[in-house]
């Protein structure tokens, strides 16, 4: 993985944190990391040139006027100011190599200084506890412990994921995986994958997790329960949750709720509204 930054040198300033999507159901990561760079005002700093990345390219997604800005897979945004980088992946990993994506962001990262991960996704609706149903959408999990457990998180009303298990077979695999080269993508045992215990480990966010986790980098990974369809109510809590924990983090920031900017790219995600004279 290299980044790219048109006329630079190549480096990330004055970044201590990271902040990335990792591709999920309803795309609900990515479509925060968009409410984020929206509103805060980032500017882009350049891109990442990953071979496991599939390419794409389009227009400006932001806005306020679309003017043929492109925009491709993997892009960086900076927030000097607050320490802040963050990485909008728009297009899907290649199969099979969500590992080896996984290890090159996180070598990446490290190299490039970065003390703290943020990894922002959605989960399967489906899968959560019935007994979670009157508890928030938001859950975690952090390298703050061994459980996954973290007082700042916890002081924020999260829950840790219950299916969090680091020493069941799943999870160990996977952390043998990030500091090893596996023939094949997270390959379970026959009898993990007929349940559940593989659903979790096997999505991307755990790859990241496992991956920055091995090169020493602290990470907390902000989950959102939620099913494809409209996306847009689950992006804004997500949002809501990384900005609580950015402010957490900074006890000198004064926490104020942020007015969102809904980027440009929004407008049309859904098409165009019915036409009216099919009610009538």
């Amino acid at each position: 993985m290299e980044f790219v930054r048109p006329g630079g040198d190549g480096h990330l300033r004055n970044a201590s944190t990271l902040l990335l999507p990792a591709v999920s159901i309803g795309n609900a990561g990515q479509l925060a990391v968009d409410l984020l760079v929206s509103t805060l005002g980032v500017r882009r700093a350049g891109f990442l040139e990953e071979p496991h990345v599939l390419p794409c390219v389009g227009n400006d997604p932001f806005g306020p006027s679309a003017e043929g800005k492109l925009t491709v897979a993997l892009e960086v945004y900076e927030y000097e100011d607050q320490g802040l980088s963050v990485v909008q992946q728009r297009a899907p990993v290649v199969k099979g190599a969500m590992m080896k994506y996984a290890k090159n962001m996180a070598v990446w990262a490290a190299c490039e200084g970065i003390k703290e991960v943020i990894v922002v996704s959605g989960l399967d609706s489906g899968k959560r506890q019935r007994h979670d149903m009157d508890l928030s959408q938001i859950q975690y999990i952090s390298t703050a412990s061994k459980d996954g457990l973290d007082g700042r998180c916890e002081a924020l009303g999260w829950k840790r994921l219950e299916q969090y298990l680091p020493l069941s077979e799943a999870w160990q695999l996977l952390d043998r995986d990030s500091v090893t080269d596996p023939v094949v993508d997270n390959e379970l045992s026959p009898d993990i994958h007929s349940t559940d215990d593989a659903y979790f480990p096997g999505l991307p966010f755990a790859s990241i997790f496992s991956s920055c986790k091995a090169e020493g980098l602290k990470v907390v990974c902000v989950l959102c329960f939620c099913a494809e369809g409209d996306n847009v109510p689950d992006a804004f809590l997500i949002a809501d949750a990384v900005q609580q924990y950015l402010h957490h983090r900074k006890p000198e920031a004064s926490g104020a709720q942020l007015e969102w900017k809904v980027p440009l790219s929004w407008t049309t995600v859904y098409g165009p509204p019915p036409d009216s004279t099919m009610f009538s």
